[in-house]
């Protein structure tokens, strides 16, 4: 009894991993929106900014950006492949907008 409950679990876990996304692609996908969507609301914000402020702004917001990236890529991939859905997959590496990247989990 207890074997057969064992193998059972494993199939399902294998079933499982099978449906995962790629982590690569994932992690394509994951960069690509986050930059889309950070630097959509940063470059008004640096546009805002007086001319004089613009340069140190936009390296600050730099530096900002590589650390909220780094800080979130890792969840934002696992959730991606949990999802395992490859059009979505898609769509995030494919998005050339904030507003395109915003449509692919609709």
């Amino acid at each position: 009894m207890l074997a057969s409950s064992v193998r059972w679990i494993l199939l399902v876990l294998l079933a499982v991993a099978g449906c995962r996304g790629d982590a690569q692609q994932c992690d394509q996908g994951c960069r690509n929106v986050a930059s889309l969507l950070y630097w959509g609301n940063a470059d008004k914000e640096i546009a805002a900014a007086p001319a004089d402020q613009r340069d140190a702004l936009r390296k600050r917001k730099l530096t900002e950006f590589g650390q909220k990236l780094e800080a979130g890529i890792d969840q934002c991939v696992s959730q991606c492949q949990a999802a395992g859905n490859q059009a979505t997959i898609d769509c995030l590496i494919a998005a050339k907008t904030a507003d395109q990247a915003r449509a692919c989990s609709n």
